[in-house]
């Protein structure tokens, strides 16, 4: 599904030139649950990123289903993100005052799809994370648990091949992030590839495989089941 081919990515912070990724080389199949580990500053958010074509690589290839995205438009790359793509962030980035329905249809309002069609999978989407029956509450009346979900059945709406999850159980507790944890892993035995990028060992326990990205190159790359 992906591969990555000598990336690198060079920032230019005035004069000085700061080297966040330094020929990275990755591939990963389709249907993998895998997780990028790094400290602060190693560069998995950047590699994170290009993986989920929010930025381009300064050297190197980028293909996804064989296609070099590294060289598409900001338009293609869009286009990309919204059909590919599912983002699940620590921070839930949900619409104060409107409703889970509402926000889990917001990917599909950007991609044109009609009204009826967009009810109806957003619906299934929120079915599909537990809370069909809370299509219209809004976020403050969720628990954070709760709006992690909304965020998820957000991601999963536009049936994404990948799904990219940043520190997604950041701001939980231990029981509502083991059970957003174990929502991803029923998602990745449905076939879709689960990436996610943390820094805590007990998230990635839940993948196959971790990539350890230290000072912009992959230091390991190890099985974990």
């Amino acid at each position: 599904m992906i591969a990555i081919e000598n990336v690198s990515k060079v920032y230019q912070m005035g004069e000085i030139e700061v080297h966040a990724l330094r020929g990275v080389s990755l591939r990963i199949e389709d249907g993998e649950f895998m997780t990028i580990m790094g400290p602060s500053g190693s560069g998995k958010s950047t590699l994170m990123n290009l993986l989920g074509c929010l930025d381009s690589p300064t050297e190197g290839n980028y293909l996804l289903h064989g296609q070099d995205v590294s060289r598409l438009t900001d338009r293609q790359l869009a286009h990309i993100r919204n059909k590919e793509i599912g983002f699940v962030f620590q921070q839930f980035n949900l619409l104060p005052r409107t409703s889970a329905l509402r926000q889990v249809e917001l990917p599909l309002i950007y991609g044109g799809v009609g009204l009826r069609e967009r009810r109806e999978r957003a619906g299934a989407a929120l079915e599909a994370v537990g809370l069909g029956d809370r299509l219209d509450h809004r976020p403050d009346e969720l628990s954070g648990g709760q709006q992690q979900r909304v965020a998820v059945a957000r991601a999963l709406v536009t049936e994404p091949s990948i799904i990219l999850a940043d520190e997604p159980t950041g701001n939980l507790d231990t029981k509502s992030g083991d059970e957003v944890l174990r929502i991803f892993q029923q998602l990745n035995e449905q076939g879709i590839t689960v990436i996610f990028v943390t820094h805590d060992p007990e998230i990635a326990a839940y993948s196959q495989r971790v990539i350890h990205i230290r000072d912009g190159l992959v230091e390991k790359d190890v099985g974990v089941n």
